[in-house]
């Protein structure tokens, strides 16, 4: 009776760890479920982040706060080597400890990591030690996930979650953590060329404007507020003759007071930039090309009658200064929030290029 007893209580004992394993499995299953969904959503976001119209900086500080949201981070920072030292794109940490953040790529414990391209887990035991890493603070960061970045297998920088608990990355699903590392690349990579677009944007020396570089950032952020926006680009089309006649200089002038012109006499939420050369675009934000026709064609009319008076170093000894008046060529369209500005510019260009010489109208195309 007693084995029969003992039997029937091994039984149940060996029933209950089978059970109890079949439910820790199916626990691990829907959080490793869980997690992929969780990161799929993540992936979304990205996304979304990279379509909106914000600034190249903007987006990944936001990617940043989607990741220390979604996935509990304490501490998340992403450095990237900007050719010329490291800049940290986005942190959660207070900027005291920026310094430190920033120099990672110096710091031994990390090295090894760099070179194979692997993450690196550290973490402390005890509550009075710090990590490696840590100069002068005990209570920020007890644990830290260093993940090196790379592109096209070009080191690009890195990317470092923290914990305020030790060993709190123990357990951590570190594929996942792999998945999102490489949409933080991917990321980056995407908004790569806007950050280029933004960082050559200059001031024309002779005109005052933005350069067309400015259109397709900030410009176009500014632009996308609006639904529907009239595309005006002009051309001086006798500029080269102003320049062999009566001197570069001349030339110069007549580009500066066509410019200066133009920007007196146009709203300040509009965008006016010297697109290139004799080339300005001028987008009338919120207007189609039926609102503005009249505004243009008096700006023509008021171009067109300037008399500008040679500059004084094109003038030849004994000689006295001519006068010139630029000739104008426009051409509009209408341009639609979302679509390729580029596009659109591109259009236009063409059709002023390929203009007879001494065209000098507005055009609709």
């Amino acid at each position: 009776m007693i084995i029969a007893i003992i039997i029937l209580l091994v039984v149940i004992i060996v029933f209950l760890m089978l059970y109890n394993m079949s439910v820790h499995k199916k626990i691990d299953t829907f959080s490793n479920l869980n997690q992929k969904i969780v990161s799929l959503n993540v992936l979304q976001e990205f996304m979304d982040t990279i379509s909106e119209e914000k600034s190249a900086d903007e987006k990944i500080r936001k990617i940043n706060e989607i990741l220390i949201e979604k996935y509990d981070i304490k501490y998340s920072t992403i450095v990237v080597y900007n050719g010329a030292e490291y800049t940290i794109k986005a942190t959660n940490v207070d900027t005291k400890h920026w310094e430190t953040l920033k120099n990672l790529h110096a710091e031994e414990i990390f090295k090894d990591a760099i070179e194979t391209a692997t993450p690196k887990y550290i973490t402390v035991d005890q509550e009075g030690e710090r990590l490696p890493y840590q100069k002068m603070e005990f209570g920020r960061a007890k644990s830290a996930m260093f993940f090196p970045l790379y592109i096209d297998n070009i080191y690009i920088g890195y990317w470092i979650i923290e914990s305020g608990q030790p060993h709190d990355f123990d357990k951590i699903d570190t594929t996942i953590l792999e998945v999102v590392k490489n949409n933080i690349i991917a990321v980056i990579k995407t908004i790569e060329k806007q950050n280029v677009i933004e960082n050559i944007v200059r001031d024309d020396k002779f005109s005052g404007l933005k350069s067309e570089e400015y259109l397709y950032g900030e410009g176009k952020r500014r632009i996308d507020y609006y639904d529907i926006s009239a595309v005006c680009m002009f051309t001086i089309t006798n500029i080269v003759e102003i320049n062999e006649e009566y001197g570069r200089h001349t030339g110069n002038d007549v580009i500066r007071k066509v410019s200066d012109m133009v920007r007196r006499n146009i709203a300040t939420e509009y965008v006016f930039v010297r697109y290139m050369g004799p080339k300005f675009v001028i987008v009338f934000t919120g207007i189609d090309i039926d609102g503005m026709s009249g505004f243009m064609t008096e700006i023509k009319k008021n171009l067109e009658t300037m008399k500008i008076e040679q500059v004084e170093e094109d003038v030849y000894e004994g000689e006295e200064p001519q006068q010139v008046s630029p000739k104008i060529n426009i051409v509009v369209t209408n341009y639609y929030k979302g679509t390729a500005l580029e596009g659109t510019t591109k259009k236009l260009e063409e059709y002023l290029d390929s203009a007879e010489e001494n065209e000098s109208q507005i055009n609709y195309i």
